[in-house]
């Protein structure tokens, strides 16, 4: 059975930075895709980054070049940093995996994890 578990969230001020961390279960990042999207309110899911198997991390344009994914298979866990926060980065993020690639990943994988808030104030 495959597990996530998102860990990390929190309330931050504009311009800094926070780490998400998901620790997962039941599957091996290489065998499908894992990634990340975030859910807005009032605006919907939107994907923040995603790979398949030991392929390039794709970031979505709203976060590309203050996003960075990491993965640390020791420990199988899956990291989100967000650098240069701003409040219309607030938003429940979801970690997420599928054993399947061909883009599932972020928005329509088959399992996510609880999400965890962020919360930035300007």
């Amino acid at each position: 059975q495959v597990q996530l578990m998102e860990s990390g969230g929190g309330s931050v001020q504009a311009g800094g930075s926070l780490r998400l961390s998901c620790v997962y279960s039941g599957f091996s990042h290489s065998d499908g895709c894992m990634g990340w999207f975030r859910h807005i309110r009032m605006k919907g899911h939107e994907g923040v980054a995603s790979f398949e198997g030991d392929g390039p991390i794709t970031y979505g344009d709203s976060v590309k070049g203050r996003a960075t994914v990491s993965k640390d298979t020791a420990k199988n866990t899956l990291y989100l940093e967000l650098q240069s926060l701003k409040p219309e980065d607030t938003a429940t993020y979801y970690c997420v995996a599928d054993p399947r690639t061909g883009g599932y990943c972020p928005l329509n994988a088959h399992y996510q994890g609880q999400g965890a808030q962020v919360t930035v104030s300007a």
